[in-house]
């Protein structure tokens, strides 16, 4: 878990999730002037040889430990019941097949490494890998205990969590590369099955019924900014109130768990949530003018475009102002071009801020510091979890698989929306796009429905303001179309794991 933890804290802008979200075409990179990271993702282009380098050692060092796990936890004794020993090893395997997961959707080949001895590997095909992921989510699936998530500590993976991170697997692979099924290898890793959809499809179902997870009654109380001591002074949420993390939050399924306990050190500033930190209002806006919206760096500016179409498709859609903040006329005092500010388009993500509450009458930074007595500070004081895998989602794959809209019209209903009629993957494209929105899968949609070149072109001329001035978004060289059909919309491994 550490090995999750610490990427998306200390390194959170090497990401797959921060990547993947400046990528896609709903966000665009944002920042100040020199933050060229943040600028780079969005157009898919480098700005230094080793753009992930810290990406790619996390995600090694969480699979070295899971091998180690896998390879000595039999010797282990003292287990309370085989329970209790099955939920630890599954939980082993979902997180080596969430790491190979990541890895794969960013780079497609590299090293499949299934023990601790040092070998020197070349990169894998993707099958191989797609593979060994179906491997280990399977055998988690089938070791992990049936019981409901409540029965599981918080912040631990579940038999549950294993089988929508299937689907989600199987969604990608199928999708990008045209397959029918996902290739499954043996305990020796080697290919020698597959899943097919019909498996995906009973494990999705069993998740939706026996899991004990539910959709939430209201979209706004998934978000922090609802919780109750910011919500008396954002009259935007009336009598709604934050869900909460951990088993409080029936939705979420799984999330990487974050603390009070952040200080300025390598180890301990991997409690707090940095990509609140990157996301959030830039300089002098994240005060009194932006409340309840708190103060960050300024990354992922939302598209206007997400924002004009979903008005037009789904006027009545109570999830587009919970999700986005209009900050011209939803703020007080919103002010444009702070601290060279660019790609700016007064558009952000609600969804992953810094939010702030007052204490006695007095602004503090963050809500953290009175509910859990974090440090009122802007970069370690925001410890809400950060969710990776939501029911929501679980329901809108089983209808992408079974090709029904049982699951989109549970999660339209919620919405205070009409049913659809029948299903049509468009129904369910725009479905996905509206309810999961800013949570880290637009990119991987977008590239497994073949969606990414004429969207991401889409960008190009979209009204901006760079350090205040008024601008479009350029092509950038040979543009951004160019570059996607190139890389499939691949990073580039770093250079330094290249010379190893």
């Amino acid at each position: 878990i550490y090995a999750t933890q610490i990427l998306v804290s200390s390194s959170v802008e090497q990401s797959y999730y921060y990547a993947g979200e400046l990528a896609s075409d709903e966000r665009f990179g944002g920042g100040g002037e020199n933050d060229k990271k943040m600028q780079a993702y969005d157009k898919l282009m480098a700005n230094e040889v080793n753009f992930m380098e810290n990406f790619w050692r996390y995600r090694y060092q969480g699979i070295f430990r899971a091998n180690m796990g896998l390879e000595t936890i039999d010797n282990c004794e003292g287990f309370t019941s085989d329970d209790q020993k099955n939920q630890m090893k599954g939980e082993i395997y979902f997180l080596r097949g969430y790491f190979y997961h990541d890895l794969v959707e960013a780079f497609e080949g590299v090293p499949l490494v299934l023990k601790t001895e040092a070998e020197n590997l070349p990169r894998a095909e993707a099958d191989a890998i797609y593979a060994q992921i179906a491997y280990d989510l399977k055998s988690a699936i089938e070791m992990m205990p049936s019981k409901p998530y409540t029965s599981v500590e918080s912040g631990h993976a579940t038999k549950w969590d294993a089988e929508a991170l299937m689907a989600r697997v199987f969604l990608f692979y199928t999708g990008f590369y045209g397959k029918e099924s996902l290739p499954l290898s043996d305990a020796e890793g080697n290919i020698s099955g597959s899943i097919t959809k019909d498996q995906v499809i009973t494990w999705l179902e069993d998740c939706i019924n026996n899991s004990g997870h539910s959709l939430v009654n209201d979209y706004r109380s998934l978000w922090p900014y609802s919780n109750q001591w910011t919500a008396p002074d954002y009259p935007y949420i009336g009598d709604v109130r934050w869900a909460g993390d951990g088993h409080s939050n029936p939705e979420k399924m799984f999330s990487i768990k974050h603390s009070t306990m952040a200080e300025w050190t390598n180890t301990q500033y991997a409690y707090s949530n940095a990509y609140a930190l990157h996301f959030s209002l830039r300089a002098n806006n994240g005060g009194e003018g932006t409340f309840p919206f708190g103060q960050g760096w300024g990354a992922g500016p939302v598209n206007t475009t997400i924002w004009n179409e979903w008005k037009q498709a789904e006027p009545n859609d109570m999830r587009r102002e919970a999700s986005i903040l209009d900050g011209t006329t939803e703020s007080a005092n919103y002010q444009w071009g702070q601290d060279m500010q660019v790609e700016e388009t007064g558009y952000w993500s609600k969804k992953v801020l810094n939010i702030q509450a007052y204490e006695n009458g007095e602004l503090r930074k963050s809500f953290g510091s009175i509910a859990w007595g974090a440090k009122d500070d802007v970069a370690l004081n925001n410890p809400t979890d950060l969710p990776l895998i939501r029911f929501a989602d679980v329901l809108l794959m089983h209808s992408e698989l079974k090709q029904d809209v049982t699951g989109i019209n549970r999660v339209r209903s919620r919405a205070g929306l009409d049913a659809v009629a029948g299903y049509s993957l468009e129904a369910l494209k725009k479905e996905r796009r509206f309810e999961l929105c800013f949570e880290g899968r637009r990119w991987a949609d977008i590239r497994r429905w073949g969606d990414s070149p004429a969207l991401l072109e889409k960008q190009i001329g979209v009204d901006i303001r760079n350090r205040g001035v008024d601008a479009k978004m350029k092509a950038f060289g040979s543009g951004i179309r160019s570059r996607y059909e190139i890389t499939r919309g691949f990073f580039p491994i770093p250079e330094s794991q290249i010379e190893l």
